[in-house]
This record gives C-alpha cells, sequence and structure tokens, in this order.
C-alpha cells in the first residue's frame, strides 16, 4: 500500500512569489495553468522565484534561512556567541511550538518544485527547459535538506499533491531515503547545469556540486556519530558511502577550478573581512574592489544598491550587540599553528589587548580591540582610505557586554540605514575546501598532506601566510588532534554563517559543548580588574565573566520538535524522540 500523507500548508496556485533578487528577469504574474507551461521562457520565470529561498540576512516570511538573526541554523542557538537575553535554544530549555512557519513554509515550497517538475514532463522541447529544471531539482534538495537537519525523519515529496487528495497522511520517511532523493536531485542538476552562470547569482554546476558536498557531509557524519538504531556495520557503510560523495563532490569543485579563496594584496590580512562587505556602489573597500572580483562565492543571495533589506546589517552585528564568548577567542590559534594552550607565542590576558597578539589574523579583523578605530555607516563613514579617514571614526570601547566585540559583517562606507548591499554567501569556496579536507579525514581516521594543502591550507593560509600548514608531521610533533584541528579551522572560519549548531549536532557533541557555561573576557588580574567600574558581575573560579550559566543539553535537542498544529491535524507523523505534548 502507498503511504498518504497530511501537510498543512497553504495553497497559492500557480502565482509565483515575488522575491527580492537583482536577477534581471520580471516575477511570474497570475497565469492560468494553460498559459504558465507552454512556453519555455515560462518555465524559467516561474523557477527564479526560488532564489528567493535561500539562507540571506534576515528572512520576513520565515526564519529558517536567517543568517543574522536568530533561526534553527543561527550561531545564537550555539555556544559561541549570545545577547543580552537568553536564548532558549541555546540554553537547552525550548518547547514544542503550537505551531512552526518553517515546517509549512518549506512544504509549500517543496510544492512549488514538484509542480515545475511535474509540468516539465509533458513540455515537448526538453532540451529547452533543462536549466529551470536543474533548478527546481537543486531547490527541492535544498528545501527537504532544511527538513533532515531539523526535524530528522521527514515526508518526501516528489509530486505536487492537491491538497483535496487523499494521499495526504502517513508517516514521516526515513531521513535515509530522503537524503538519497536529495542526492540524486542534485547530482542530476550539476549534470544539467552550466560551470559559468549566465548572470550573477544563478546556480551552476559547482553550486550543485558544493551543495551535494554539503548535504552528504552532514549526513555521513551524523551517521557515523549517531547510532539511531541503527547497527554498527550497516552505520559505517552508509557514512563511508556519503562522506566519499561528500569528498569527491568537493573534490570536482576543486578540480573545475572556477572559484578561488578571496584576497587582495592591498587588502591583505583584512581580505578575509572585506570579503563579506564587497559592493558595487561607491568605495567601499581601500583596493576600490566590488563584487565581480570575488570568485569565492559560489552561490550568493544578491543585493543591488538601492533595495531595502528591512534591517541594519552592521548595526545588528557590530559591537556589543553581539556578544562573543570567551570560548570563541580562545579558539583562534596563534600565528604558530598552535593553539593557546600550546604555544609559548601566547601573551596571556593580563593587558586589555595581549590575547590579541601573535594571533590567527582573522581573530583581529573579525574582533574589535579595545581602543581600535572602526566605522559604523552611522555619522562615522570612511570617504578616503587615507589617514584622513582617522579623523572621522569611532574608538572601540569593549567594555560591555562579554567584553569581545564583533567587527565581522560591519560595511564602513556611508550608507542609508537598512540599504547596506553585500551579498550573501549562501555556499562559498571556503566552506567546500573545508568539506573536502573532513570527509577525507573521516572515511579512514587519516588525510594525507596533498589533500590537506589542496583544501584546508587554502583556507588557513589565506590571511596568514606564515602560520605554519596544518600537515601530519605538525600534528605529530605538537601532540596535535588532526579532527580537532579540521573542526576548529571550520569553526572559526564559518563564524556567524550559520553552521556552529548543526556542526555540533552531526558530531555528536553538543552534550559536551552546549552545557557549558557561556563566558566573557577575564577579570580577575588583569586590566578590566581596574579599567571596568561596572563589574557586580558574577565571575567563575578563573575570574571570568559568567554570561549565562545552567546551560543543559539533552539527546531530545539533537532534533526540533515537530509543532504540534501538525501532529493534530497527522498523529502518524510522530513527534521527535524525548519530546512529550
Amino acid at each position: 500500500m502507498n503511504k498518504i500523507h497530511y501537510i498543512k500548508v497553504t495553497f497559492l496556485s500557480f502565482i509565483a512569489l515575488v522575491v527580492s533578487s537583482c536577477l534581471n528577469l520580471d516575477p511570474l504574474a497570475e497565469m492560468g495553468d494553460n498559459l504558465v507551461w507552454d512556453k519555455a521562457e515560462n518555465f524559467q520565470l516561474y523557477a527564479n522565484q526560488f532564489y528567493g529561498w535561500t539562507r540571506d540576512f534576515q528572512l520576513g516570511d520565515n526564519n529558517y534561512g536567517a543568517g543574522m538573526s536568530d533561526g534553527p541554523h543561527s550561531d545564537y542557538r550555539s555556544d559561541l556567541i549570545a545577547t543580552s537575553s537568553i536564548n532558549t535554544y541555546s540554553q537547552g530549555t525550548n518547547n514544542i511550538p503550537a505551531e512552526d512557519k518553517n515546517y509549512t513554509t518549506l512544504y509549500t515550497r517543496i510544492y512549488y518544485t514538484n509542480l515545475l517538475l511535474d509540468r516539465a514532463q509533458s513540455f515537448g522541447d526538453q532540451a529547452a527547459i533543462a536549466i529551470p529544471v536543474a533548478e527546481a531539482k537543486f531547490f527541492r534538495a535544498y528545501l527537504h535538506f532544511e527538513l533532515v537537519q531539523m526535524y530528522g525523519n521527514a515526508i518526501l515529496l516528489t509530486k505536487p499533491l492537491d491538497l483535496s487528495s487523499g494521499e495526504l497522511y502517513g508517516e514521516r520517511d526515513d531521513r535515509g531515503v530522503v537524503v538519497d532523493q536529495m542526492v540524486k536531485d542534485l547530482q542530476e542538476a550539476a549534470d544539467a547545469l552550466p560551470e559559468t552562470a549566465s548572470e550573477a547569482g544563478r546556480l551552476t554546476k559547482y553550486a550543485a556540486l558544493g551543495m551535494l558536498s554539503r548535504v552528504a557531509l552532514f549526513e555521513g557524519t551524523w551517521q557515523k556519530f549517531h547510532t539511531g538504531g541503527r547497527d554498527a556495520t550497516t552505520n559505517t557503510a552508509r557514512s563511508t558511502e556519503l562522506l566519499t560523495i561528500a569528498k569527491n563532490a568537493a573534490g570536482s569543485v576543486i578540480s573545475g577550478g572556477k572559484h578561488q579563496i578571496f584576497y587582495h594584496a592591498t587588502l591583505d590580512t583584512a581580505s578575509y573581512r572585506y570579503m563579506f562587505i564587497l559592493e558595487d556602489a561607491g568605495q567601499c573597500n581601500p583596493a576600490n574592489l566590488t563584487k565581480k572580483d570575488n570568485t569565492e562565492y559560489i552561490l550568493s543571495r544578491r543585493h543591488r544598491d538601492g533595495d531595502n533589506l528591512g534591517t541594519n546589517i552592521t548595526h545588528g552585528m557590530q559591537g556589543n550587540v553581539c556578544y562573543i564568548t570567551r570560548k570563541m577567542a580562545n579558539l583562534y590559534l596563534c600565528s604558530d599553528g598552535l593553539p593557546i594552550g600550546k604555544s609559548p607565542l601566547f601573551s596571556g590576558y593580563v593587558g586589555v589587548t595581549d590575547e590579541f597578539k601573535n594571533r590567527d589574523m582573522r581573530m583581529h579583523t573579525t574582533l574589535l580591540k579595545h581602543d581600535q578605530k572602526y566605522w559604523n555607516n552611522d555619522g562615522k563613514w570612511r570617504t578616503t582610505w587615507t589617514d584622513v579617514d582617522f579623523d572621522n571614526c569611532l574608538v572601540a570601547n569593549v567594555r560591555s557586554a562579554s567584553g569581545y566585540q564583533n567587527n565581522k559583517w560591519a560595511v564602513e562606507r556611508q550608507v542609508a540605514d537598512y540599504f547596506e548591499s553585500m551579498d550573501y554567501p549562501v555556499i562559498r569556496y571556503a566552506e567546500v575546501l573545508l568539506n573536502y579536507a573532513e570527509a577525507a579525514y573521516e572515511l579512514s581516521g587519516t588525510i594525507t598532506d596533498s589533500d590537506l594543502d589542496i583544501s584546508l591550507n587554502q583556507v588557513r593560509q589565506r590571511v596568514n601566510k606564515n602560520m605554519p600548514k596544518l600537515s601530519n608531521a605538525f600534528v605529530s610533533a605538537n601532540g596535535l588532534s588532526m579532527r580537532e584541528e579540521i573542526r576548529r579551522e571550520r569553526t572559526v572560519e564559518l563564524f556567524l554563517e550559520g553552521f556552529r549548531i548543526d556542526d555540533l549536532k552531526r558530531w555528536a557533541t553538543a552534550g559536551t559543548e552546549m552545557p557549558q557555561d557561556q563566558l566573557g573576557v577575564k577579570i580577575t588580574g588583569t586590566w578590566f580588574e581596574t579599567n571596568w567600574s561596572a563589574q557586580s558581575r558574577q565571575l567563575n573560579n578563573e575570574g571570568c565573566i559568567i554570561l549565562y550559566s545552567d546551560r543543559t543539553w539533552s539527546d531530545k535537542l539533537y532534533l526540533y520538535p515537530l509543532p504540534s498544529d501538525q501532529l493534530q491535524l497527522n498523529p502518524q507523523l510522530g513527534q521527535n524522540p524525548g519530546w512529550t505534548n
């Protein structure tokens, strides 16, 4: 007997959504079903809406893709950052929601991808619609991946089921079945998409392969570190299968040669920071580079100068709005490639900026140091990119919040509120390189130096030219863990891009990492003890600020609970383990 599923979604007929995009094509207007699918260009017009469904800084109609605000993948739900109020997900105290718009939004959008694919089957000229078909397969996989990351098992939909159909009741499909379909969709999309985008922001073969590496690495490591009821032999075989797919997909992006790590000699060690704030309007950086100079972004959420993003990214991320934790600060290596606990170059915490000395340059450009001069597009901004600019700047005072302040995602040119126009990296080359390194290592517990050199070391040495490469000899000589160093590089590089909590979940380390207190700077015996007058805050036994304590974690938190309304509509869905209504 065929399964029958029920999904509560909003029926939107055949009207494509109007989305904010810089693709130079008009959104689909109201068209009857007999008109929508009679021309190849209408398939493409219909597929344009899919590009509005990716991750972005902040989304208005859902939060599954919100990169700069709280959402299922947000770093705010991890162990590395906090805000002035408790995040219940980070604290481990979230409950079953009455409803979850992410759930219904994802299934609504899957319906749209399936609608295009269904109508494509009867279209006469298949070659003429190959690109929109590939785009639909990519986004169908993208949306199902969101469901698997959040909820585990999920209803797999590969056809547009009418909401009045009697086929909409049943259990969820095993996550493995859903992942297999995602892999198939992404492989077929990669085969059909062009190597070079016809227009900035469009999908390419390498976007599909990059996404495939993400999906297969996530599920491959999940299967490796979570038993999930499988026996060890089955689990190992499945993990090996998926990690091989992840490594090969990432390897194909590398060998394709279309993308490279962003670096410019004028920007030098600040290249990592400026990459995230490249714009096309006016002087935005000392090298006067624009978005076209960045070949690291494989797929991005595009924004044009003059678009109203609905949020001020700089104000939302810079300074003490984002409480960076001591744990994150301590993750940055010293310039000799060693962790602070092993390096003779680490200068300690006594002086206000001592811990920044001889460190990974990403620490210097991601975090603001006390007394550092900076700009925030709000009355203080860059104008000439010369020393004159320093007459019109702000000076960092880190004596608030955690004592660690963020500078990633902060623009420097004058721009009207809500009108910053940098792109959001949905998939970037650095992630793919790190996917390759991790998949290669997890396949056998070893990785060759040559594999490290074509992947992780490209990322590591972008702004750390003199830092020793990660190698087997370096790990052995210094008593390091190769797995820990691969994971460290990923965490540091992808900070504030929505990966950390999902990484902790797939590695099955959240139970160790998440219950730890979230800490700020060390107060006792340091500059802060005599220079931060408002220090009545609780300190731990090392003299560090305790931002949040009493954090908990239980195994049920590895998956989000299904919302109550969906279970009432269809009890066959079943709630995730450990969650009780």
